[in-house]
């Protein structure tokens, strides 16, 4: 799957009209294969089916019972995560995505699709493209939310031995090292073409120290820019393999993005600049079109929340009453949390950003977001 299209399953699943019938949001870890994830699955189904009022059990059912059916069913031999989202009942929904990196074990039933884990994955996974190179061959390998979509060019130079006919060995040895030097800026203008077209943001390049250094030199301050890291590899390496090789190196750089993101977000704040923190702040940021880059920790969860559906009054901290305290409506939607910011981040277009781990950050309630611009109430909101 490529990034693109799990941008538009997310937009999907963000924008999905709520109804009676909880959806349930599943996601498996299948590093050690499906059979370790049935009773957890089964167990977890279970107490969630407890915890629903009578009227949306056989709704559930259904969606439950569309999960089991589908993993019933053979799986890719290569999927190592599957995202899946169900819903019964008169509007019925789903969708089920597969991956070849691994998503965390996580099962919950609301009444939207929880996608956060899903703009997690989209956040460390970006696509970026390798350039494999050697003396006798070059590879470009697309890479998408940690596989590889497409080899996007490979290519050989030509060069025939022509010593003891009319060229001396000297001759020949000039004449091979001015073909690979061609051979190489060949690869670099193919290279930038590639990216450009196919919106690649970063570059890694693989192949022996020598090439790297060579494409290095060579590379023009545009390319350069998107280059994230070299790896060692060689022609007859196999291609997952060295995708393999590339992904750590990928994820570190990644990190080192959200958490200048993290510090930018936090000299805003210092400043009383153009950011908020704490999870009211963000959440009104985001509800109100504000918000530009959302940034969570990956640890930030702050539980469930609650909203009326009649007046809108929203309670982060407060249980769920049985009818609203402020216009005395029944009607109480709740949600987690976190998966609400994302969700509403992804129907208004704001960038998501989480860390790994930042103590300020932490201190700050966990999560903020860097604004478009400033109104009065932000003056006095505090992190919270």
């Amino acid at each position: 799957m490529e990034v693109i299209e799990l941008e538009n399953h997310l937009r999907t699943l963000a924008t999905l009209e709520e109804n009676d019938s909880p959806v349930i949001s599943c996601y498996l870890d299948l590093s050690n294969g499906l059979a370790g994830c049935r009773g957890l699955l089964s167990i977890r189904l279970l107490t969630l089916r407890k915890l629903l009022p009578q009227h949306q059990t056989e709704d559930f059912d259904q969606a439950a019972a569309r999960i089991h059916a589908y993993l019933g069913a053979p799986l890719p031999p290569r999927t190592r995560g599957l995202a899946l989202f169900s819903r019964g009942g008169a509007l019925p929904f789903w969708l089920a995505l597969e991956f070849e990196v691994a998503l965390p074990t996580w099962i919950s039933a609301g009444s939207s699709p929880n996608i956060y884990h899903l703009v997690e994955l989209k956040d460390n996974y970006d696509r970026y493209a390798i350039l494999l190179m050697t003396e006798t061959s070059a590879r470009i390998i697309g890479v998408n939310l940690g596989s590889v979509t497409e080899q996007l060019w490979r290519a050989r130079p030509e060069l025939r031995p022509r010593v003891g006919h009319d060229w001396s060995r000297d001759h020949f040895q000039n004449h091979r090292r001015e073909r690979t030097r061609q051979f190489l800026h060949d690869q670099i203008r193919i290279l930038d073409r590639v990216v450009s077209a196919g919106g690649y943001g970063h570059i890694i390049l693989a192949g022996n120290s020598r090439m790297i250094a060579a494409v290095r030199k060579e590379m023009p301050k545009r390319l350069a820019a998107m280059l994230v890291d070299a790896v060692p590899a060689a022609a007859t390496d196999q291609v997952n393999d060295i995708v393999s090789s590339t992904l750590l190196s990928f994820l570190e750089h990644e990190e080192m993005e959200s958490q200048a993101l993290a510090e930018k977000l936090i000299t805003q704040i210092r400043t009383h600049g153009l950011a908020v923190a704490g999870t009211r702040a963000t959440l009104e940021a985001i509800r109100v079109g504000q918000a530009d880059i959302l940034v969570l920790v990956k640890s930030y969860d702050p539980g469930a929340g609650w909203e009326c559906r009649n007046c809108g009054k929203l309670e982060l901290e407060l249980p769920p009453p049985a009818a609203c305290p402020a216009c005395h409506a029944p009607h109480i939607r709740e949600f987690d949390i976190r998966g609400e910011l994302v969700r509403l981040a992804e129907r208004h277009q704001v960038i998501c950003e989480v860390v790994e781990h930042n103590d300020i950050l932490m201190s700050l309630g966990g999560v903020g977001c860097l604004l478009r611009y400033y109104a009065p109430a932000n003056y006095w909101s505090s992190a919270a």
